[in-house]
């Protein structure tokens, strides 16, 4: 089992699946969130866009209603990404969401709608920034080729402005559940950023991506966040997670933010991967780019409900329930295990319609497929496959309807009249 926290970060392990925003005026060039730096754009003509950015489509309700429908249960919003366009009404710069045309704090509209309807917020911070004249820009990742004209290159003016704004962001949205720190490519250590959200949000989870040091070479932050195609190479032979961990995917293959012809992926492969890091131990959180309009795209919406879809039925099988994968040498499948019950996660796909789960030797009182409310057959026998090595019978669930369900991940819940042995010390 993952240590708690003690205090009230531990919000965190009850709020297993979360909703992640990317949105930024770069949500005009229906492209990427970097575009800025991959084309790149120089940084005169890539801040005209603040004043085309009008979306007047935007309620912050609509987009928890699509959290909400996949089971989702907080939220993580850009704040400011490597662009440095702020998307809150910051003392702090001109260049930000209430000097465009809609002129409206959108950050406060959410964390509004977000403190009513009881989801936590987490703010998104990028160190990287592209526009702050005091940013030491240097070709690096996120940055610019280098200084703009007219730029004061200053590390520790620039941190001076990243400190008041983490100050803003602390005080006048209300309780923050989380700091999403990204993009420190000048690899700069400082713990006054941690005392600081601390001091101001005792319950607010911090990710190692900001000032403590860079995760997973050194164990910083609360909690470890891989991405993408790292999530697979974690989770590669792992179990269960050792420490905190929040993976982060998108719903699109090419981009975080909005972009207009999107590759989107299979839901049967974001379902897998969900069901993958939760039966470890871990947190998710799915990403979506809305439009330059403020809405998420119809796409990203069908698969947010075909999640939640999945995820209705399944959920007990991760709520205050611990990886328990340990009770069978079976690799095809992830365990969790609450009390007298475990959850079969078949987590990829299936290569046959039974699942062996040697050396459990105990006959459940009940098998039921989660996703459907089915009974699944099981019997206590000795296989031939694993003659000669042992003839000791072990549990076989057979017949599941994995035809049938070939788009999903199968969780099967097990009841059994005793308690099985205890593998969450």
């Amino acid at each position: 089992m993952i240590a708690r926290f003690g205090d009230d970060r531990d919000w965190f392990f009850s709020h297993r699946l979360g909703l992640f925003v990317h949105w930024g005026i770069y949500a005009l060039g229906k492209w990427h969130e970097q575009e800025q730096f991959r084309f790149p754009l120089p940084r005169d003509v890539y801040a005209r866009r603040i004043s085309e950015f009008n979306p007047v489509e935007f309620e912050p309700d609509a987009w928890l209603d699509a959290a909400e429908a996949a089971g989702m249960s907080y939220v993580c919003f850009t704040t400011k990404h490597v662009d440095g366009f702020c998307m809150w009404d910051s003392a702090e710069t001109q260049y930000k969401v209430t000097n465009t045309p809609y002129g409206r704090d959108v950050l406060a509209m959410l964390a509004e709608a977000c403190d009513r309807r009881g989801f936590p917020l987490c703010l998104y911070y990028s160190i990287a920034d592209m526009h702050h004249p005091n940013y030491p820009n240097a070709g690096r990742s996120y940055e610019l080729p280098q200084p703009a004209p007219g730029d004061e290159p200053d590390l520790e003016r620039y941190l001076q402005y990243v400190e008041a704004q983490v100050r803003e962001l602390c005080t006048q949205y209300g309780k923050i559940g989380g700091f999403w720190w990204d993009a420190n490519v000048l690899r700069h250590r400082d713990p006054r950023f941690r005392e600081l959200i601390h001091s101001l949000q005792p319950g607010a989870v911090i990710n190692g991506r900001g000032f403590d040091g860079q995760w997973p070479e050194e164990e910083a932050g609360d909690f470890g966040t891989p991405e993408r195609g790292h999530i697979d190479e974690l989770g590669a032979g792992l179990r269960a997670y050792t420490q905190p961990t929040e993976a982060c995917q998108s719903v699109g293959v090419q981009s975080w933010g909005y972009r207009e012809f999107e590759d989107y992926y299979a839901t049967a492969f974001l379902i897998r991967s969900i069901d993958g890091v939760l039966a470890r131990g871990g947190n998710y959180l799915l990403n979506v780019g809305p439009t330059a309009e403020g809405i998420f795209p119809p796409e990203a919406l069908e698969i947010l409900a075909a999640i939640g879809h999945w995820y209705t039925p399944v959920r007990e099988s991760f709520e205050q329930a611990e990886p328990a994968s340990e009770l069978t040498t079976n690799r095809e499948v992830l365990l969790t295990q609450r009390d007298n019950v475990v959850y079969v996660h078949i987590h990829e796909p299936p290569t046959s319609r039974a699942v062996v789960l040697a050396p459990l030797a105990a006959q459940p009182l009940r098998a039921t497929l989660l996703n459907t409310g089915e009974p699944v057959q099981t019997r206590l026998e000795r296989l031939p496959s694993h003659a000669p090595a042992s003839l000791a019978p072990c549990l076989r669930l057979y017949d599941l309807p994995v035809d049938r369900h070939p788009d999903t991940a199968l969780v099967v819940r097990l009841e059994f009249d005793a308690s099985l042995p205890d593998t969450h010390t």
